[in-house]
């Protein structure tokens, strides 16, 4: 079906990104993914080209665009290369909002031309060892002493953490045993303030490039100028993203789908069994017209919730409908895609057997498919 999410601005902006990832990307990145990491370079290469900094104001060095579908543009052009790019979208998509609607005059005077060069690559740190998905119950803290807070504690699945200069960490500054959403305030940690260590990249099933880490802070001083957002208040920060924290991973999974089917339709075709290609059975013509009407289903229903996000109507139950719909046919449609295949899908020098574990953590992060159903629920009083 003919889309009309984009515009040519859109479009000459593909060109440019698919342009890069053909050249620059998709020669090396076997190396990246044996090595488990993409390098740091990569992402100021990407900032100096003009990628990275679309949202932030021009007076900064951006392109000062508003507009998140320059963000689905990346998404979807690195889903049909067949690379991820580390953090990339965590940073894009959930950090530099932070920065964005929470810096002062001074930090953005500060932080913005590096956000927009590349040369400033970002991360957030909110999970923790002992707390999950109950970001009431952090236990990080910071205790204010003159023109610093005085930082303590560690985080866990900690995305885009190894390469990050600045780091948005949640930590409790206040306790009010009758209110834990109380407390909170965001600090930046800076690459290279003492006391601030990255520990062990984390071993994942899919994702290999994406340099998820632990992170521990030991009497870290940070300065209080370093805050974002006003002291205590933190909590309520974190959920004015969350609709496009998670429509980002819907984008994402939306793109893999699709290049998954892409995938499985030209291995059908060439791959001849019992003396005829696979494409010619009857059962591969309705699985591929099955799946294709669900990537079709799932394509809509984001581009509608794009549209709404753009024009800043898109509300957090619609938000979770798009997550949890787009990463269950996600799921779904790859799984079948895989049995196609046959045995080959199964080995993971395979794209499609890449693209099905890196699949299974959409259903997870950014709000669990059960935690998504809860707050659909409550939006029909239930």
């Amino acid at each position: 079906m003919r889309r009309t999410l984009f515009t040519q601005d859109h479009e000459d902006f593909r060109g440019l990104v698919r342009d890069y990832l053909t050249r620059r990307v998709v020669p090396e990145y076997e190396d990246w993914r044996r090595a488990g990491l993409v390098p740091r370079e990569l992402f100021t290469a990407m900032g100096e080209l003009g990628i990275l900094g679309t949202s932030v104001p021009e007076q900064y060095g951006g392109g000062g665009q508003h507009d998140y579908r320059y963000n689905v543009v990346i998404q979807e052009e690195t889903a049909r290369a067949g690379v991820t790019l580390g953090g990339l979208r965590t940073h894009l998509d959930v950090v530099v909002p932070y920065f964005l609607g929470l810096a002062d005059a001074e930090q953005r005077a500060r932080w913005f031309p590096g956000l927009a060069s590349g040369a400033l690559y970002t991360a957030i740190a909110m999970s923790e060892p002992g707390t999950g998905s109950d970001l009431a119950g952090i236990a990080t803290k910071a205790v204010r002493e003159g023109d610093h807070y005085i930082l303590d504690g560690a985080k866990t699945f900690i995305t885009g953490g190894y390469h990050a200069d600045l780091v948005i960490v949640a930590a409790r500054t206040a306790h009010d045993p009758d209110n834990r959403r109380a407390g909170m305030t965001l600090l930046v940690v800076e690459k290279g303030m003492p006391g601030f260590a990255v520990g062990r990249r984390l071993e994942k099933l899919g994702l290999p490039t994406q340099d998820t880490v632990e992170l521990s802070f030991d009497q870290v001083r940070v300065p209080v100028a370093n805050r974002l957002g006003e002291e205590g208040v933190a909590f309520s920060y974190l959920g004015r993203n969350l609709a496009q924290e998670r429509l980002a991973i819907a984008v994402g999974a939306v793109a893999q789908t699709r290049a998954a089917i892409e995938l499985t339709t030209t291995y059908v075709r060439d791959r001849v069994v019992f003396g005829k290609p696979v494409a010619h059975f009857q059962n591969t013509k309705f699985e591929l017209a099955a799946v294709v009407t669900e990537l079709e289903a799932a394509q809509a229903f984001l581009d509608a919730a794009i549209v709404a996000l753009v024009a800043g109507e898109l509300d957090p139950a619609d938000a979770a409908k798009t997550k949890l719909f787009c990463t269950e046919v996600q799921g779904r449609v790859i799984d079948r895609c895989l049995q196609l295949h046959g045995g080959y899908g199964y080995i993971l020098e395979s794209p499609i057997a890449r693209l099905y574990a890196d699949a299974r953590v959409t259903r997870i992060y950014g709000g669990t498919s059960e935690v998504l159903k809860t707050i659909v629920s409550k939006s029909l009083g239930l």
